[in-house]
């Protein structure tokens, strides 16, 4: 469940039957996108991917709410096959953070704005080999990062809780959800001194996210970013002498 956290159970069971050490899998498509090919003669793990309609409403319904005209359904599943990262060969796999920088006491604050969220936050292996996770008003990291990979982390799941936990989720796409957060930590980690270097654009990458997809969640990202960089900022004088429960008002 740790390495494959974004399948269903009965998947994640499909995938530890067929191939126990499996650590990292995909589809055809999705490994030839990153510039992979599966290894002739790999046999593929089977699971099972919804199948999605279109629930067409009635004209009538339709003219009262013209915003939401059709609904998407599930309608059954099929088999699909993926392969695990052993079974492919080519291009490395793009480095999913290398951050560097110092990030001083902005680690600190940072931590301090999601605690003020109401937003719980622990350190722990049991992820791997995701870095953080999101789990709306909980934020789990993977302990052994650098100081800057944390921070960047840090800010890349608060992201998803301060845009994908909500009613907005069920608008977007993973990809855009992906594109976003990780946006969103690049410009914060870039404010504050720190060197990504490709990592996001990788990151991005690896989820199909594109220049289109970005542009059109810029307004978001711009917003987002500018909330995390206020909370950042040091305390001014009349705020540090305020009670803790004032402060947090504040925030």
């Amino acid at each position: 469940m740790s390495r494959f956290h974004s399948y269903s159970f009965g998947n994640v069971l499909e995938i530890a039957r067929q191939r126990p050490g499996a650590t990292r899998v995909a589809g055809m498509y999705a490994w030839n996108q990153l510039g992979r090919r599966v290894i002739k003669g790999e046999k593929g793990i089977r699971i099972l991917a919804p199948i999605i309609g279109i629930k067409r409403k009635r004209e009538e319904e339709a003219e009262k709410d013209i915003t939401r005209q059709n609904i998407r359904v599930l309608v059954g599943f099929r088999n699909a096959y993926v392969f695990d990262v052993a079974q492919t060969e080519g291009a490395e796999l793009p480095a999913m953070r290398e951050v560097y920088g110092d990030v001083g006491e902005n680690h600190d604050r940072l931590v301090s704005f999601i605690e003020h969220q109401g937003i719980a936050l622990v350190y722990t292996d049991n992820i791997a080999p995701a870095l953080g996770m999101s789990y709306g008003g909980r934020i789990a990291i993977l302990p052994g990062q650098s100081k800057a990979e944390t921070f960047a982390t840090l800010v890349h799941e608060l992201a998803h809780e301060m845009l994908h936990k909500a009613e907005r989720r069920t608008t977007t796409t993973k990809v855009v959800r992906e594109t976003e957060a990780e946006a969103i930590a690049f410009v914060v980690g870039k404010a504050v001194g720190l060197e990504a270097g490709s990592a996001s654009a990788d990151y991005i990458h690896l989820y199909h996210g594109n220049a289109s997809l970005l542009a059109e969640s810029l307004e978001v990202i711009q917003q987002t970013s500018a909330v995390i960089l206020a909370a950042l900022q040091p305390p001014t004088a009349e705020q540090a002498a305020m009670p803790d429960a004032e402060l947090a008002k504040v925030a």
